[in-house]
This record gives structure tokens, sequence and C-alpha cells, in this order.
């Protein structure tokens, strides 16, 4: 294929990515059909199913890009505090609380497709949960890290803190106190961390 094929191809591959992730996280997966994808996204049919085999397979390369974009802004998060674990973790809530208060928030894409795709043997629901796995293992390596007397004791609280974050962002909107968040993962970070005297 020459280069000009490909970049065109490349292009009508992520403008599909592109709509298809922002109707998917706006108004939901199983809401968004194909059809309607095609349309907003401008390329043709053929395109679509030449770059993802299904519905499925277009959900599935949405999450797993989420995934890649989520690693990206906890690395950023982290690095802005290099050596200092407590503060990296820190970090990361109070990044959490800037993005729930966001006007376009609609909560964790993850979070979201788990709850709309709830058949096990779903691929894209796999990618959901991997996430969330994955999530929990940073936590627990910065919380060791930090010197947690129970790693995934805290690993385990501050997660479902993030759960409970991202529905009180979608509940309470823009209007809820998103320093709340913050502050709750600095007491559970700073009561697992304290050493004895």
């Amino acid at each position: 294929m020459n280069a000009v094929a490909q970049t065109r191809r490349t292009t009508a591959r992520e403008r599909i990515l592109d709509t298809a992730a922002e109707l998917f996280y706006r108004e939901g997966i199983r809401a968004v059909g194909v059809d309607t994808i095609i349309a907003r996204s401008g390329v043709a049919k053929m395109s679509l199913y030449r770059n993802f085999a299904s519905k499925e397979d277009l959900v599935r390369a949405y999450l797993e890009r989420n995934a890649a974009l989520h690693r990206d802004w906890w690395d950023r998060v982290v690095a802005r505090h290099p050596g200092d674990p407590v503060a990296q973790l820190k970090a990361l809530f109070v990044s959490l609380g800037h993005w729930i208060e966001h006007p376009q928030f609609r909560g964790c894409p993850f979070t979201n497709a788990a709850s709309e795709l709830r058949d096990p043997d779903n691929p894209a629901r796999g990618v959901a949960l991997a996430q969330k796995r994955a999530v929990r293992d940073r936590l627990r390596a910065l919380a060791a890290a930090a010197g947690a007397v129970d790693p995934d004791r805290l690993a385990g609280h501050l997660q479902v803190l993030m759960e409970g974050a991202y529905s009180a962002g979608q509940t309470l909107g823009p209007d809820g106190d998103s320093g709340m968040v913050a502050s709750a993962a600095a007491v559970l970070i700073d009561a697992a961390c304290a050493r004895m005297a």
C-alpha cells in the first residue's frame, strides 16, 4: 500500500475513532449506532468496516485508546513529584477533582462501559475491567512506595474513593465540591502512611 493510501486510511480510522469516542462517552455505547458514527465522522460505511470489523471492535478500540490516555495522564501527574510517592498519590486525586468538575464530565469511560456491557464474554468489557485492575495495581505500587502499612488496603480504599468520585461527578455536576475527593484521599493516605514516633 502506498504512503498516500496509508495516510488516508489512518485518517479515516482516527476520524471514526474520534467520533465514536465523543458519542460513546456523551451518549452511551448502546445508545449510539454505527450509522450515526458513519454520518458524524463523514466516512463511508466501507471505511468503518475496513478499520473495525464490528461495533464491538470499535468499542474495544475506544476503550484501549482511553486506557493509553489514562496511563499518560497518570504518568504526567506523578512526574510532577519525582521521588515523593505520597505527593504523587495526593496529586492524582487533586487532578481527579479537577476532571470531575469539568462541565463535559460524564463519568469514567471504563465504569460506564462495564455498566453497559454486561456480557462477561464481551471483549470490550474485558478491556474495561482490565483497566480497573491496572489502576488498582498502580495504586498499590504507589502505596507500597509511600510506606503504607498495608498497601493493598490503601489501594482498595483509594480505588473505592475514585469510583465514588466518578459517581458524584455525574450526580452533583460542576457545582459539587471537587476538592472533597482530594481531601478525603489525603486523610486516607496520611493515616495509612503514618509512622510511629
